[in-house]
């Protein structure tokens, strides 16, 4: 049965400029995972190419970056740390 829910830990977020990652810890079902939203991502959600913004963007955008962070987990579990792309939006 696929998670229906991800918590994002705030406290954990951290955004990887270098990379073009927003970084953070979700909890699905009671585990704890890593998790990376790619730069695409919420461009394709805001319009805006992240610019210093990348982690408010992220907040702004909760909601449908978690729907998408259980389609890449529901992917690809295994990962160390699961990157969100925009093959992930529904």
């Amino acid at each position: 049965m696929a998670a229906d829910k991800m918590d994002i830990s705030h406290t954990t977020i951290l955004d990887n400029e270098d990379e073009k990652l927003v970084e953070f810890v979700a909890e699905v079902d009671g585990d704890e995972y890593q998790f990376a939203v790619q730069y695409a991502v919420l461009e394709a959600l805001s319009g805006d190419v992240p610019d210093g913004d990348a982690v408010e963007q992220l907040n702004l955008f909760e909601d449908t970056i978690a729907e998408a962070g259980l389609v890449a987990l529901a992917r690809n579990s295994d990962q160390a740390t699961i990157v969100i792309s925009e093959n992930d939006l529904e």
